[in-house]
């Protein structure tokens, strides 16, 4: 056999990756020192955590809670701010071994706009954006931009107005059709779905009779949520012509598998980071010797195998 073969490289959403495996948004560390070398060996690509116009501080009170099977956060998108994503954080990454996919949070359209037009002006330096619709749209009560697909076809259309380059669009798990939320961002503009978001959670301390986080829900993800995630991918992937990349409780090789086999282009590797940041590497071993097993030459040629077959 070809020593090059089996291939982990793919294209996914206007992107050549080495690695089907992508660090999701949040959960890579910023250290120069990870963006490049051995730890990165893995990856075909690294999201930033989620930027905003303005500075934001996140929530307060406990950030994190463990679950039996998954992690519950409420970090409240606390990042720098675009101006000191641009000035500070993206020259500290410039000489790095993968894809720099900048998160963008959708707080509202005017503040998206002036986001994506400062990151415009360094479009060299970042490879794809990918636009985080699980914000509150404060117009509309609150509710998820990607909650519905009216609110979803503004945010998309807006960036890609504004952003040449590959759009990849996150997808929350709560709109309340997400094949029709799928398609509206296809429509406007998307070269790429990411499904999905976290789920929303809740714990409360027994002890002292409060829920523990202050703003009570939070988001769930881990393992437990990984078979919903795989529904979703095998949901919108049959729906959409554009990739799709499988988001949520990805932990081992056979969930990338099962993931691929369901429709998914790529996967998004984010709690199981946590653990273990050599994991992707690790996976990448596993990945290619059950490609070799069962005589895949490609990435592509495991796409959607199961995606047609069976039914509710």
């Amino acid at each position: 056999m070809n020593s090059e073969r089996p291939s982990l490289q793919c294209r996914v959403g206007g992107l050549n990756l080495r690695s089907p495996i992508i660090a999701a948004s949040g959960t890579w560390p910023h250290d120069p020192s990870f963006w490049r070398g051995e730890l990165t060996a893995g990856l075909g690509a690294i999201c930033t955590k989620g930027i905003t116009r303005n500075r934001r501080e996140g929530n307060r009170g406990i950030r994190l809670w463990e679950t039996p099977c998954g992690l519950l956060n409420s970090i409240g998108l606390q990042n720098s701010g675009v101006e000191a994503f641009i000035s500070g954080e993206l020259p500290e990454i410039s000489s790095r071994d993968v894809p720099l996919i900048a998160n963008v949070a959708v707080e509202d359209l005017p503040s998206l706009a002036e986001v994506l037009a400062l990151l415009a002006s360094v479009k060299d330096q970042i490879d794809a954006i990918e636009l985080n619709i699980s914000c509150p749209n404060v117009d509309e009560g609150g509710i998820a931009w990607g909650s519905n697909p009216e609110s979803t076809a503004k945010a998309v259309a807006c960036a890609r107005s504004l952003w040449s380059g590959p759009l990849w669009v996150k997808l929350t798990p709560h709109a309340c059709d997400i094949v029709k939320v799928a398609t509206n961002a296809q429509e406007c503009g998307a070269d790429a779905l990411v499904v999905a978001n976290t789920w929303l959670g809740m714990a409360v301390d027994v002890e002292n009779e409060i829920p523990v986080f202050d703003r009570v829900v939070a988001g769930l993800s881990g393992p437990a949520v990984f078979p919903l995630a795989l529904r979703l991918v095998w949901e919108v992937a049959s729906c959409v012509s554009i990739p799709v990349i499988g988001c949520g409780g990805v932990a081992e090789a056979r969930d990338i598998v099962a993931m691929l086999f369901a429709g998914a282009s790529a996967v998004e590797m984010g709690t199981a980071l946590f653990l273990d940041l050599n994991l992707p590497a690790k996976i990448t071993l596993i990945l290619k010797e059950y490609m070799r097993r069962h005589d895949y030459a490609s990435i592509e040629e495991m796409v959607g195998v199961a995606s047609h077959t069976g039914g509710m």
